[in-house]
């Protein structure tokens, strides 16, 4: 099969295209055939290693969480899953070598869900991490009926896509901090847009002189201290980046679990209109590394997938 590997851990020009055995599928495991695969952030700190300390490596290391395809085969043990489901994956498995830019990717039955009928594949292929990261960390922050909620980086990977759960999941108001070229974008989601840097805190407080109820923190850094004098309650501080500070504020770290179920709670809020995936550049598998270097330099409107 084709797909992006390296031999050793580096800068982005070590992703290369490169032809590897098909990979195992072990008993509780769905062989996928990738049609698109988002790009993420931690995609690149796995590529310079530094989730290393964390998780098993084995190299050659084919990166990417994401996935969306149709399944080519099933293991034994696969009671969900059959040939030809076409599906999306949040695809973490327990050690790092058999990740999405690849033709074939053997994923964990509990990483996967139907694909939403009314995604593209570029869309479907955007959605499973980010969206589960949004997700859990509004579920976490137990947002509910009349809240109003802090996004930072709203119109980010994630950040685009939790201004829109929030709603989903019966948000009052929902403010989102971006910048002055991504305000309107914002507003189109249901968010009332916010500059971020110096004086955020007294520009959320010009249009929420309450305060909020939740805060949820993409970024770490000052975004949690400002959060944390905005909240009503601290338990509803909610970060993906920095989980000393976040503890220390009296909230809460998460990092994205794979969830069958959650996964197909976002797939179906897509299906009913409810959640729509921005994917604002798709690149073939072969430019893995111009995807991840449009990634890392920041300020992506929404989504970059590959298609292989």
């Amino acid at each position: 099969m084709k797909a992006i590997a390296i031999d050793a851990y580096g800068p982005v020009d070590r992703l290369a295209l490169r032809e590897l055995p098909t990979p195992p599928v072990g008993p509780d495991t769905v062989l996928v055939r990738v049609r698109t695969a988002g790009v993420n952030p931690v995609d690149g700190k796995i590529r310079e290693g530094n989730l290393a300390a964390l998780m098993p490596t084995h190299f050659p290391l084919v990166p990417g969480w994401d996935a969306a395809g149709v399944v080519e085969a099933v293991g034994p043990a696969v009671a969900g899953f059959a040939v030809g489901d076409e599906v999306i994956g949040y695809v973490r498995r327990d050690d790092v070598q058999h990740g999405t830019y690849a033709e074939l990717v053997p994923a964990p039955e509990r990483c996967l869900a139907d694909k939403p009928v009314q995604a593209s594949w570029a869309e479907a292929g955007g959605l499973p991490l980010a969206g589960l990261t949004a997700y859990q960390a509004l579920q976490l922050a137990r947002t509910g009926a009349g809240d109003t909620v802090l996004v930072h980086g709203a119109s980010g990977g994630v950040g685009h896509l939790a201004v829109q759960l929030a709603r989903a999941l019966g948000a009052g108001r929902v403010i989102g901090t971006a910048s002055e070229a991504n305000h309107d974008f914002v507003r189109s989601l249901g968010a009332e847009p916010v500059s971020y840097g110096d004086g955020l805190l007294d520009r959320v407080r010009a249009v929420a002189p309450d305060g909020v109820d939740v805060a949820l923190d993409l970024f770490g850094g000052d975004a949690l201290d400002v959060s944390a004098e905005l909240l009503t309650r601290p338990a509803r501080l909610i970060s993906t980046a920095d989980p000393e500070h976040v503890t220390r504020l009296g909230g809460s770290y998460v990092f994205v679990k794979p969830s069958t179920a959650d996964l197909s709670v976002l797939a179906g809020l897509v299906d009913a209109g409810r959640l729509a995936v921005h994917v604002t550049r798709t690149f073939p598998l072969a430019e893995a590394a111009e995807a991840q270097r449009l990634v890392a330099a920041g300020h992506v409107r929404g989504k970059v997938v590959l298609e292989v």
